[in-house]
């Protein structure tokens, strides 16, 4: 008697477990315990079901698997999706599951709230492709050439396996698209900075920048997150034609900063008040009866303009270009020549001085001092910044000195 209810009770046992065990359908989420594993695939129990599962290698994971033993291993319990049945038998039958495509969902649900809260996401680029970099964010991302940096890159091969920030651009998680953009972090860290510099930056400020591009008209020096303009009139204290005469790109240079406009984000920059300037100790260069190579830049009327230094252009007087008598200075002189000038008088803070050509040539027999003559002329004291006594009193003093000795 007691046997026979034993196998009654055991009977019940059994159909009350087979009740409690439940359908498994399609998309449903399940537990299984991993049961064995074979070359490609695992073999789960599903908890609550009584039935086996099958995950393939591929299903385990959003990366690539090489060896399934390094993913999981026998007694591990899975979170899984159920994809498809395998079989007609519900008790004994067998369902395709995945582990990828449950964490997928999870990843793309945490994207979706990343991308509405504005949030920069970081990430390994797995791979260079045509058009753009493959990155893993626990799902494919794309990020397009175009959106990689804010500036042409020709070869992207470098960018595999380094961890970038991204601004998410576009999110569609049904088409498994995430559309990534590198380049609008650069842009935003850029103009972080530039508003850094513009606030910092005051007129008179001595920085150093690289020189970012070359133009007709002057150079574009890279402060560190702004440019600033050096305009070709700016470059030298001596005459350049054109900036790559003076400079190329990736020069580093120290700039004077001369005006900053942040509503227009312009500053204007001199590399020439950085520079020591042609006048400065000119009275030690250039002191009176010394002697000094020039180059003829100008002729006027009333005498020729010699460059002795760059930047430093003293006057010879038409009085003082021969001992022979001479209407213009073009009869003797021409744009270009090079000759020795004597100076005569130096005026450092008018950044002016008084030259002479004859008083190096020996005076001839027969010639005649026309100081009379000379005296006559009203040489343009603006222009020069010396009086007409004060440049042939000099001379004549000088020529004194000589008769004397």
């Amino acid at each position: 008697m007691t046997e026979m209810n034993n196998q009654v009770e055991g009977s019940q046992s059994m159909a009350d477990a087979l009740e409690n065990f439940g359908e498994v359908k399609i998309g449903d989420v399940v537990k299984g315990e991993v049961l064995a594993i074979e070359d490609k695939q695992a073999i789960v129990g599903i908890e609550g079901a009584g039935v086996e599962g099958v995950v393939p290698a591929k299903e385990l994971s959003t990366l690539p698997v090489e060896d399934i033993n390094e993913i999981v291993k026998v007694g591990d319990v899975l979170e899984l999706v159920v994809i498809s049945s395998i079989g007609k038998d519900k008790e004994n039958g067998s369902y395709l599951l995945s582990k990828r495509r449950l964490d997928a969902k999870k990843v793309w649900a945490d994207i979706e709230q990343e991308f509405k809260d504005g949030k920069i996401i970081e990430a390994p680029v797995t791979d260079v492709v045509k058009g753009g970099l493959v990155v893993d964010v626990g799902v494919r991302g794309f990020v397009p050439a175009s959106m990689v940096e804010d500036h042409f890159v020709a070869d992207f091969s470098s960018y595999k396996g380094q961890t970038l920030a991204f601004k998410i651009v576009e999110i569609e998680p049904s088409e498994n698209r995430l559309i990534l953009s590198h380049k609008a972090i650069v842009e935003e860290e850029k103009a972080g900075k530039k508003q850094e510099l513009l606030a910092s930056l005051h007129e008179g400020d001595k920085v150093e920048g690289t020189v970012a591009r070359l133009t007709d008209f002057g150079a574009f020096v890279d402060l560190g997150g702004i440019d600033g303009l050096v305009h070709v009139s700016e470059i030298s204290h001596s005459h350049i034609a054109k900036p790559s005469d003076a400079l190329k790109v990736g020069d580093k240079v120290q700039v004077a900063v001369l005006s900053v406009d942040p509503d227009r984000e312009r500053i204007s920059l001199s590399i020439k008040d950085t520079l020591p300037g042609p006048w400065d100790n000119i009275e030690e260069k250039a002191a009176p009866g010394t002697v000094l190579d020039g180059t003829v830049k100008r002729l006027t009327s009333f005498g020729a303009f010699v460059e002795v230094f760059p930047g430093v252009e003293g006057l010879v007087h038409i009085s003082q270009i021969s001992h022979k008598h001479i209407a213009t200075p073009h009869e003797v002189l021409t744009e270009g020549d090079q000759v020795q000038v004597k100076v005569l008088e130096v005026n450092p803070e008018e950044h002016r001085i008084a030259l002479s050509i004859k008083a190096l040539e020996e005076k001839p027999a027969d010639a005649k001092e026309e100081v009379e003559e000379t005296e006559d002329y009203v040489l343009p004291e603006e222009t020069t910044g010396f009086s007409m006594g004060d440049i042939l009193g000099a001379a004549l003093k000088e020529e004194n000195d000589n008769d004397e000795a």
